[in-house]
């Protein structure tokens, strides 16, 4: 070949070497020509202006890795070279390798990179991110997983609530919405969940077995056995075999053994009537069972452990029944760790509505009537009464009215006070002449009888002054002058709404 034709063939080459040098430069990936030892013959111009040139020796050395699956091909593969992650140096890059043969016969690999550090960054945040969003919804799964199981606790303390609340209310056969009443029953709820002794305090009347039952059966022994033993009903002797029980053989007909009450409501409740008439050996034997929690039977020795809530009631003062010399002082204390003491009717008067609706409606059903109406003027009447009786004696007093009349409508005419024995006699505005006398002159005595006179007329009246003047048969002024001596107010007599 001669020179010429050497000439123009090395001069294509060079066009040709700076044609591609040109194409590859203008790549924006970084490309990498590397020989089969590991050297790096070329880097295009992205590669220079990322790691220098010519190529750093780190950079170089770690290329070599990279070309190690294509050494042994020296065609490219068929299908698309495969794009994988390495990085050079401190650059993460994604890069392929294509294994050809160069004009000079020499054995190339092309490594084609593009720097991912951006990418990586994005990804690397995109990471922060998706952790952090499981991290929060993580916490917010735990946290409504906790709100649940609290949600769930609380429905089920709400359930129970409602059927303790359900079972009271069932439970609570007092009535009566006053102040006092209200009181009352905060006081009986305090109470009723402990196993402490409690006494009934209050008078004839009033209700203490009500109590005794509500305190009971809102207690925790409210499936267990409740026992009412009235003190005052059967003699010393028979009380406390009734009680304690006896051996055989402890008494003329004693012909087996028997148990008592304390051993049948073991676990359970007892509820002692009458407390204050007890007398002062069965005192002693009482102390010992709220004391260490035995019995021992009539007859007997041996001591029986018992668990047992003991409620007791009396209306006696039992204070005063100790500085009488009259009760243990002892005993007195161990009964007296809960008092619950019961209002009088007469100081809960606003109660009487809804005592003598309450009345009327269970005796009207019980005996078949049609009574539906207690007009004004009866309940301003029982609003007059003292009720000595308490509500045992309205509820007398009513039941008969129910039982007598004839008619849809109870009238004064049907409230017997006046026969009823066991009632304290209540004439011209409760002044009780009997208990006066030998204690006030004439003149006072009159003028008690005038006050009184005065005040049944303007109860009656409704406290129409001048009714009730027309009634007395003296002047309007006059009536107000004697109204004014004796401090007595119409406004206070009148019917309520």
């Amino acid at each position: 070949m001669d020179q010429h034709n050497l000439l123009t063939m090395q001069a294509e080459v060079d066009r040709l070497s700076t044609n591609w040098r040109t194409l590859l430069d203008a790549m924006p990936e970084m490309v990498f020509l590397v020989s089969e030892d590991g050297s790096v013959e070329y880097l295009n111009r992205s590669a220079r202006a990322c790691f220098g040139n010519p190529c750093p020796e780190p950079i170089a050395t770690s290329l070599s890795p990279l070309c190690r699956d294509c050494r042994d091909s020296l065609s490219p593969a068929a299908t698309a070279p495969a794009v994988r992650e390495a990085v050079l140096g401190d650059t993460p890059v994604e890069f392929s390798a294509v294994p050809f043969i160069g004009y000079t016969g020499e054995r190339l690999i092309m490594l084609v990179m593009r720097d991912i550090t951006q990418r990586k960054s994005y990804e690397s945040e995109l990471l922060q991110f998706n952790t952090s969003i499981e991290t929060i919804l993580s916490q917010k799964i735990s946290e409504l997983e906790a709100s649940e199981v609290m949600r769930q606790k609380l429905s089920r303390q709400l359930n129970s609530l409602k059927m303790q609340l359900g079972h009271y209310h069932k439970a609570d056969k007092m009535v009566g919405s006053s102040r006092k009443m209200r009181e009352l029953r905060e006081m009986i709820h305090q109470v009723a969940g402990s196993d402490a002794t409690i006494l009934i305090t209050g008078e004839s009347g009033t209700g203490k077995e009500l109590v005794a039952n509500l305190v009971h059966a809102t207690s925790s022994r409210d499936d267990k056995p409740f026992l009412k033993i009235n003190c005052n009903a059967i003699n010393d002797s028979l009380l406390e075999a009734d009680l304690f029980g006896y051996e055989k053989g402890a008494f003329t007909g004693a012909q087996q053994r028997k148990i008592g009450k304390f051993e049948v409501v073991d676990g359970g409740t007892i509820f002692l009537d009458e407390i204050g008439d007890i007398s002062p050996h069965m005192q002693v034997s009482l102390l010992r069972v709220l004391q260490n929690g035995e019995i021992i039977r009539v007859g007997g020795n041996e001591p029986l452990q018992v668990d047992v809530r003991v409620i007791a009631a009396t209306n006696v003062d039992l204070a005063q029944a100790v500085k009488d010399k009259k009760f243990r002082l002892d005993l007195y204390y161990r009964l007296n760790i809960i008092t619950i003491d019961i209002p009088p009717l007469r100081e809960r008067k606003e109660d009487i509505v809804e005592l003598v609706s309450h009345f009327v409606n269970q005796y009207r059903k019980a005996f078949g009537k049609e009574i539906d109406f207690v007009p004004k003027s009866v309940i301003n009447r029982l609003l007059m009464h003292d009720w000595p009786g308490n509500v045992r004696e309205l509820e007398n007093l009513i039941q008969r009215a129910v039982l007598m009349n004839k008619g849809k409508m109870i009238t004064e005419g049907d409230l017997l006070f006046d026969q009823d024995p066991r009632i304290e006699r209540r004439a011209m505005g409760g002044f009780d002449l009997t208990g006066r006398l030998g204690s006030l002159s004439l003149k006072e005595l009159l003028t008690e009888v005038e006050s009184a006179v005065i005040n049944e007329v303007l109860h009656r009246c409704e406290g129409n002054v001048g009714l009730a003047a027309n009634q007395l048969q003296i002047g309007k002024t006059a009536l107000y002058d004697k109204m004014k001596q004796r401090g007595i107010t119409p406004k206070v007599l009148r019917k309520p709404d």
